[in-house]
């Protein structure tokens, strides 16, 4: 976070302008949804199916080395396409006007560890409502690492980049102990909720269900080739873990992307809700080929704008995004992958250490902040 406030020179009027140019916006989308994003979401949804099944059929063959290659990396692209584009976009609604109840937040239940009810409630209702606000949204840091100089210094927080590696790769299970809130339900009181045992249980309960479908069933089924499939299938869930976990931290920890305090949403406009997610998002820049890899949360900032329109108009709406960051004098962070990922990894490790600041005092409210509040 910087120290110098970057909407200083809006004035209250000008951001509730921004606020209804975005809403126009968006009803411009809205207005125009029709046949050609259904057949859309429906041709991915097809190519992703047919990847998957076409990739454990080849690691029936798995104790050959082509098989093996050729099933384990379409399996990791079929796993990434259903999380990432389909699972994480369904599950926001995107494709609840198409009234298809195939096709349906209220109906999908993805390939993740995390039941998707459990995860609609910390990703879609806490997440995209408190975004970067210190002590409300769980996502900055996931809880375990200290991702802006306002959160308070920890000696736990030194070993954060070897934290952030072991969440990285074994993310879907990293983001069913967040939906759980398990850091803080796991002293007795709390254990002992009826609520949280119930949440529990939905959640042992999907984790057995994974585990037979990757590491039970598809193996046997592979006969001789068991441990060639299994390895397959650890690897496949590794690099979907990886990648899912790079997209996000490239578009939430990179430097240049702001966090807020409690208090500056107190009393929040609709142009100030908008200026929180324009100031606390990040976009990586790429082909087509990788917004579509990421859930076209490479567009994170349109994303974050309008987290229920169809992820393939995130690509046709940044332009004019973009625009209105220019016009209103605001930084539009965005970056290549490995330059995002970089400045994200730096970050971890930066903030790992306590600097003179974190030593001198407690907190120091900022001025973005307090501007963002007004």
């Amino acid at each position: 976070m910087t120290a110098i406030d970057p909407t200083a020179h809006l004035s209250d009027e000008q951001i509730e302008q921004l606020g209804r140019e975005l809403d126009a916006l968006r009803d411009e989308v809205v207005s125009s949804r029709g046949e050609r994003d259904a057949a859309y979401i429906r041709k991915v949804i097809s190519v992703q199916r047919k990847l998957e099944m076409g990739s454990r059929g080849v690691l029936l063959f798995s104790l050959f080395p082509p098989a093996w290659l050729i099933g384990t990396a379409g399996l990791s692209v079929a796993k990434i396409l259903e999380n990432m584009e389909i699972g994480h976009n369904i599950l926001h609604g995107q494709w609840d006007w198409m009234r298809d109840p195939k096709i349906h937040s209220t109906t999908w239940e993805w390939d993740h560890v995390s039941p998707a009810a459990q995860w609609k409630h910390s990703h879609n209702e806490l997440h995209h409502t408190y975004t970067n606000v210190i002590g409300k949204d769980n996502d900055l840091g996931y809880g375990i690492m200290r991702v802006d100089e306002d959160q308070k210094w920890h000696p736990f927080h030194l070993g954060q980049p070897l934290w952030n590696f072991i969440n990285a790769c074994f993310f879907e299970y990293g983001i069913a102990a967040y939906d759980l809130e398990l850091g803080k339900n796991l002293h007795k009181r709390r254990r002992n909720n009826p609520e949280f045992r119930a949440r529990a249980r939905e959640v042992g309960k999907k984790i057995r269900k994974q585990v037979l479908k990757d590491y039970v069933i598809h193996p046997l089924l592979s006969g001789p080739s068991f441990l060639t499939t299994l390895a397959a299938t650890f690897t496949a869930n590794l690099v979907r873990n990886l990648w899912s976990h790079s997209v996000i931290m490239c578009g939430h920890f990179p430097e240049g992307v702001q966090t807020f305090e409690r208090r500056s949403i107190v009393g929040e406009t609709r142009g100030q809700w908008y200026l929180r997610q324009m100031l606390g998002s990040a976009n990586i820049s790429g082909s087509k080929a990788l917004h579509i890899m990421t859930g076209n949360l490479s567009h994170q900032i349109e994303h974050h704008l309008f987290p229920d329109l169809p992820s393939n108009r995130y690509g046709e709406i940044a332009p004019k995004v973009r625009e209105l960051f220019d016009r209103y004098g605001l930084e539009y962070v965005t970056g290549s992958m490995p330059k995002q990922v970089f400045s994200a990894w730096r970050k971890v490790f930066r903030l790992s250490l306590p600097n003179k600041a974190d030593r001198a005092r407690t907190r120091t409210p900022r001025r973005v902040e307090e501007r963002v509040a007004a």
